[in-house]
């Protein structure tokens, strides 16, 4: 879902850097996948093709922060339904 947002912070060696990958368009999500001594990050299209991946050394990964997309009208939904 457009707004999903996944940031991934990198030891190089003299400082932290830090990644994101976005999903771009409306109906693509981004996935972490953490296999093998690796980090990937993908985002993908409804029908499971990857448009762009970023791939990273688990030794080497500091963080991984996941902002999924803000779903409209689920903030009043939740307040009504806590009252």
């Amino acid at each position: 879902m457009k707004g999903d947002r996944v940031e991934i912070l990198v030891d190089t060696g003299n400082e932290v850097r830090g990644f994101e990958v976005v999903a771009t368009r409306e109906g693509r999500r981004v996935d972490v996948v953490i296999a093998r001594g690796t980090v990937e990050v993908a985002e993908i299209t409804r029908g499971g093709q990857v448009v762009r991946s970023a791939r990273f050394m688990a030794s080497r990964v500091v963080a991984v922060v996941e902002h999924p997309a803000a779903e409209a009208g689920s903030s009043d939904g939740a307040s009504a339904a806590s009252q």
